[in-house]
């Protein structure tokens, strides 16, 4: 691996289905190595969270190190202090650092500026850890990597890190919809260039006809607020309910990357339903955020 991971694409199809097989590995109890003996991680985090948080401070204690919640009222990032001197001050210190940040180039800043590894534990372009966890539950129940994946509503970051882990891996990634809602350009064009298989419709039974997994998150993300009234309107046809599993073949399951807006982006009968696997994708952010560490610092 680089020395950081900021974003999925920072992955070879090899290194990925490495980083999975090692957060089985670990899920089964196969590993006991302490890489970060001795060693401190900077969490970073200017947007709160509840897994983010817990399996990262979880990892590294499990791998032997220790980690310093930061949060907004500490640093305020980039306004008490430049980013950049935020990050040179903790290298003297600290031996990496996991940073949760609106602005995904306050990472590529981070990183620019340390000579420790930096990890995007999410930003507003991608959320590759998630991802990670996502593809290890999908490797789970498939027994494969090469899956057909839709994914109903906004194209935000976590359905940029699935485009761009589709284009590594294979597979395809239908995504449903609004107009000027799609994932990012650049990712978009980069995951063509792979070869990879999109497909962009505005229909959610359309995009779920052939899927062995459907996935959605919320229709306004953290720092969307101003628009939450308008997209609540605008989303409204891209449930994920009852009535769309109809249209979806019988094996398919559900995923989302959580918190939910329970009624909006998805029903409680969905979400709570023996099709859905919620809670093995999250309880995977633990294995799969060691795994990242086992690599970074296993040199």
């Amino acid at each position: 691996m680089k020395k950081d991971f900021l974003s999925i694409y920072d992955l070879t199809k090899e290194e990925f289905q490495e980083l999975i097989e090692i957060a089985i590995k670990f899920k089964k109890g196969e590993i006991s190595d302490k890489p970060l003996s001795g060693k401190m991680i900077a969490l970073i985090f200017q947007k709160p969270s509840l897994r983010t948080r817990v399996t990262f401070e979880r990892a590294v204690y499990d791998l032997g190190g220790k980690g310093v919640y930061l949060s907004p009222q500490d640093i305020q990032l980039g306004k008490r202090e430049s980013v950049k001197d935020v990050a040179k001050n903790l290298d003297n210190w600290t031996d990496g650092v996991v940073a949760r940040v609106f602005h995904h180039g306050i990472l590529l800043e981070l990183a620019e500026n340390s000579r420790h590894p930096v990890i995007n534990a999410l930003s507003d372009l991608e959320h590759p850890c998630q991802i990670l966890a996502d593809y290890m539950t999908m490797y789970e129940i498939s027994g494969k990597f090469e899956v057909n994946l839709a994914y109903i509503g906004d194209g935000n970051n976590v359905a940029n890190s699935l485009l761009a882990a589709t284009a590594i891996l294979g597979g395809k990634f239908t995504i449903a919809t609004p107009y000027e809602y799609e994932p990012n350009g650049f990712i978009m064009k980069k995951a063509l260039e792979m070869g990879a298989k999109v497909e962009i419709v505005r229909d959610p039974k359309e995009a779920v006809k052939d899927a062995d997994f459907i996935y959605t998150d919320v229709w306004a993300s953290m720092g969307q607020e101003a628009e939450r009234e308008k997209r609540l309107k605008l989303f409204r046809p891209y449930q994920v309910n009852s009535e769309l599993l109809k249209h979806a073949p019988e094996h398919v399951k559900v995923l989302h990357c959580l918190p939910a807006h329970r009624g909006e982006e998805i029903t409680d009968e969905v979400l709570d339903g023996p099709q859905s696997v919620v809670l093995q994708e999250s309880e995977n952010r633990l294995h799969t955020e060691k795994a990242v560490l086992y690599k970074l610092f296993t040199r």
